[in-house]
């Protein structure tokens, strides 16, 4: 009878582990790939649903810029108001698709590199760096280069 206890219980622990050690990560993966998309890719780039984007991004986000040698500091909280400015303008820019390049992620830190294209043409090359909180992901900030 003990045998049939342990092998039960042995049965019902692996059922709840992961099948690897690789499936975390394609999950981590997959929520980063979630995240970005609408925070960042359809809230900030298409004007899209600022809510998103303030959910996806951690209140201390900075994007930095490089200008003429000089380091520029862009917060979110001013990059939401300048796109909230383009809004109520009735602005519309052309759609912005991205295109992931990779993720790396090391336990609860990741950096994303992807594309962002416009009318067919690749404008930005970005590189997005994370940190997974209690709440779940968030971008923290971010470099660029524009082509």
């Amino acid at each position: 009878m003990s045998q049939r206890i342990l092998l039960l219980t042995v049965i019902a622990i692996l059922m709840i582990l992961p099948a690897d050690a690789k499936s975390q990560p394609a999950s981590d993966e997959e929520a980063i790939k979630a995240l970005i998309q609408p925070a960042y890719v359809d809230g900030l780039q298409n004007l899209g649903d600022l809510e998103k984007t303030r959910a996806g991004f951690h209140p201390d986000f900075v994007l930095l810029g490089l200008r003429d040698g000089q380091l520029t500091r862009l917060p979110i909280a001013d990059w939401i108001a300048s796109t909230e400015k383009r809004k109520a303008a009735g602005q519309k820019p052309p759609l912005t698709t991205c295109k992931f390049l990779q993720v790396d992620i090391t336990g609860d830190a990741a950096m994303v590199k992807l594309e962002l294209h416009r009318e067919g043409q690749r404008i930005f090359t970005d590189y997005l760096s994370l940190y997974r909180f209690p709440d779940g992901w968030k971008i923290v900030g971010k470099i660029y280069h524009r082509h």
